[in-house]
């Protein structure tokens, strides 16, 4: 238990030290009488002052609750201990868990499971991050594409080439829980207490590797090039599992599959399993130099050591949609994410360090089922399908269309680069970037740029480049589950994740990892006793 003063600003090269005696004088406690730490700090560039906003944590040795009510100060609040209980059933599993999937949500599920006992079983389509690493390079190196291994599938899944972010709004206490995991398994230690933490790519990787020994190391198995190709069920519960050529026995399984596993869709689906299509978001990559947005956000103070990369948060409502940016990656490149052959998909990478020349972020147009209903739950796949296989047309290969802002606004193709040039590492062909969307997304996009311009300057500016498309902000469907956690098709069938259609990002992946092998957890007593 604790207080927590919030909203201490502080110019942005002071040090936190004077943050903890701002807390304390507000309070009028002592040092000698409680201990302080920073407990959330974040950078604030709004209105030409760049400030750090902490909150702070003070911990005192007499009744936390009752000395916050009497100071009735809106900045002061008591933290209740949130650790979350984990359960212990009683029931005897007659086999192991199985855990599909070794994205966010399955490594966390498998994590979470093993280290309480439960010896899982998971099964990934792709391969390790070694191997993985390979297969990403060769395709963006121009040779052939693995689709079953590449920025989608494989050990990490797509969170395992993004920036890391850890940011979300669900406010689930499970979320200090990852935040300790990663920085357990070698993420830096401070992403506890930032506002935005964020890994990279770079250490991302090893922290998942890191994650897998200690599932194997508790007990769980990782099979790796091991496709789900069916579930069995029976009066609706499930019985077994089919992957690489065998039937799995299991009661608990947790379909972990990511938001790009269509292939599995399809085939879950003809299972039995129930679908239903839900809205998602389409759109462009917008590249401008970091430097320029330093500038535009920072200021005179723009590449002060002090002072991380800038980054923004844009969006826009009009006509009942919404254009918003979305994986912003400061420092960043462009990537090609494709999993299916003669398509052309687009995403955004970052390190650790955040160092590149370019900042890029998704320009994402949401698109409701109205938009692409076709009487299945799955015309929003189909909506996919259908402007990566158009971008792919326009260029000929799986280069990316680009195109500079300034000729997207006047309504003509580019013929090349301006002064900033583009990332994306399979090359791109010069032209119209958002050709391939429905025109309801070009309107959209059109007409927001110079909005976001007047928030941002230079956002809109002629030679930003665009390059698209952006096509897999999130799953197209919901494998829709009840209160239970449990598919309304099978009970022991446990939708998780991106994928499942309950969560966006890893940290809210990684929770609903947790919250689904605390579901079996609850119900049934460890393997390994």
């Amino acid at each position: 238990m604790s207080l927590l003063v919030s909203n201490i600003r502080l110019p942005f090269d002071r040090p936190e030290e004077e943050a903890l005696a701002e807390a304390r004088r507000l309070t009028g406690l002592r040092s000698e009488e409680i201990q302080a730490a920073v407990y959330r700090v974040s950078v604030d560039a709004r209105r030409g002052h760049i400030a750090r906003v902490y909150t702070v944590r003070l911990d005192a040795p007499w009744d936390e609750k009752a000395f916050a009510e009497t100071l009735q100060m809106p900045f002061v609040r008591y933290k209740p201990d949130e650790k979350p209980t984990v359960p212990r059933g009683s029931k005897r599993l007659e086999h192991r868990p199985v855990v599909i999937g070794l994205g966010p949500a399955g490594l966390f599920a498998a994590y979470t499971l093993a280290k309480y006992g439960y010896a899982p079983l998971v099964l990934e389509r792709g391969g390790a991050l070694e191997e993985r690493d390979r297969a990403v390079d060769t395709f963006w190196s121009g040779g052939a594409l693995d689709t079953n291994c590449n920025i989608q599938f494989g050990e990490g899944g797509a969170g395992a080439y993004s920036d890391g972010k850890l940011t979300t709004r669900i406010g689930d206490p499970l979320c200090d829980t990852v935040l300790q995991t990663l920085a357990a398994h070698g993420a830096p230690s401070d992403i506890v207490k930032k506002a935005k933490p964020h890994v990279g790519t770079d250490i991302l990787k090893n922290v998942v590797r890191a994650m897998r020994c200690a599932i194997i190391q508790n007990g769980g198995e990782v099979r790796f090039r091991t496709a789900l190709t069916g579930v069995t069920l029976q009066n609706g519960v499930l019985r077994a599992v089919q992957a690489g050529g065998d039937a799995v026995p299991c009661e608990r399984a947790v379909a972990a599959i990511g938001h790009s596993a269509r292939d599995t869709f399809a085939v879950l689906h003809q299972n039995g399993v129930y679908f239903e299509p839900k809205a998602f978001s389409v759109g462009v990559r917008i590249e401008h130099l970091q430097s320029e947005l330093d500038r535009a956000l920072y200021g005179k103070y723009a590449g002060h050591p002090l002072l991380p990369p800038a980054e923004y948060n844009l969006s826009r409502r009009a006509g009942g949609r919404a254009c918003y940016s979305f994986c912003m990656c400061p420092g960043g490149v462009v990537v090609a994410a494709q999993s299916e052959e003669n398509t052309v998909v687009t995403n955004g990478m970052s390190y650790h360090a955040r160092n590149g020349k370019n900042a890029n972020a998704a320009l994402a147009v949401s698109a409701d089922p109205v938009d692409f209903a076709d009487g299945t739950p799955f015309g929003g796949v189909a909506l996919q399908r259908q402007i990566e296989r158009a971008a792919y047309a326009q260029t000929g290969s799986y280069r990316a269309p680009c195109q500079r802002v300034g000729d997207f606004l006047a309504g003509r193709a580019s013929v090349r680069a301006g002064e900033v040039r583009p990332s994306y590492p399979v090359g791109v062909q010069y032209g119209e970037a958002a050709a391939s969307l429905p025109a309801f997304a070009q309107a959209m996009l059109r007409d927001s740029l110079p909005y976001f311009g007047r928030k941002i300057r230079g956002f809109d500016a002629a030679d930003a480049l665009l390059t698209g498309p952006e096509t897999r902000t999130s799953s197209p469907v919901r494998m829709t589950r009840g209160d239970d956690l449990f598919s309304l098709s099978g009970a022991g069938l446990i939708p998780c994740g991106e994928g499942a259609g309950y969560a966006g990002g890893i940290m809210s992946a990684a929770v609903d990892g947790i919250r689904a092998a605390y579901r079996i957890m609850e119900e049934y007593a460890p393997v390994l006793e």
